[in-house]
């Protein structure tokens, strides 16, 4: 019997997994109407005095997403101060959904990763992902990854679709 051996695992292939910069942290929705009059009206001692009293600690180390479910007219201050409040307890905190956050997430994450180490070589920008990596976040690697890498490709090792290969190397 033969030894199966890795070919993938052997070679030059650098695998750059953006679900690997994914977050840790759980995703939770503050609806903003439950601070509203009639989930609707925002009055400014009473929202002040809701976002003194209220018990942010369920938002202890989580990514809170900010949003408000009726069609409240809610000044951009609002979700400010729930921001100011939410501060020492939340991971993070953002406006908007998580599709959007992750976009957001994962522009300021890839701006940071030092991308020498992909200088020369084959890489594949791995697909397939079992977490909601946005399609723009595999655009925003592969803009960084053409100045430096020998070639990229998409996918997996056994089926990898090629995008990118230098021509002057």
């Amino acid at each position: 019997m033969e030894e199966i051996i890795n070919k993938v695992a052997n070679s030059s292939l650098a695998v750059f997994d953006l679900e690997d910069f994914f977050p840790n942290h759980a995703f939770v929705t503050f609806d903003l109407s439950i601070a509203l009059w009639e989930g609707f009206v925002l009055r400014e001692k009473d929202f002040r005095d809701f976002v003194q009293n209220h018990d942010w600690e369920p938002f202890q180390n989580k990514i809170v997403l900010l949003d408000c479910s009726t069609d409240a007219i809610v000044p951009a201050w609002a979700y400010i101060l729930i921001s100011v409040a939410l501060h020492q307890k939340a991971f993070d905190v953002f406006k908007g959904n998580q599709a959007h956050y992750l976009e957001a997430y994962y522009s300021r994450k890839l701006c940071q990763i030092d991308y020498e180490t992909y200088r020369d070589k084959p890489v594949i920008l791995k697909g397939c992902s079992k977490k909601p990596v946005p399609e723009a976040a595999y655009v925003m690697a592969m803009s960084e990854l053409q100045n430096v890498a020998k070639s990229v490709m998409y996918g997996e090792a056994c089926s990898a679709v090629p995008l990118f290969k230098n021509r002057i190397k």
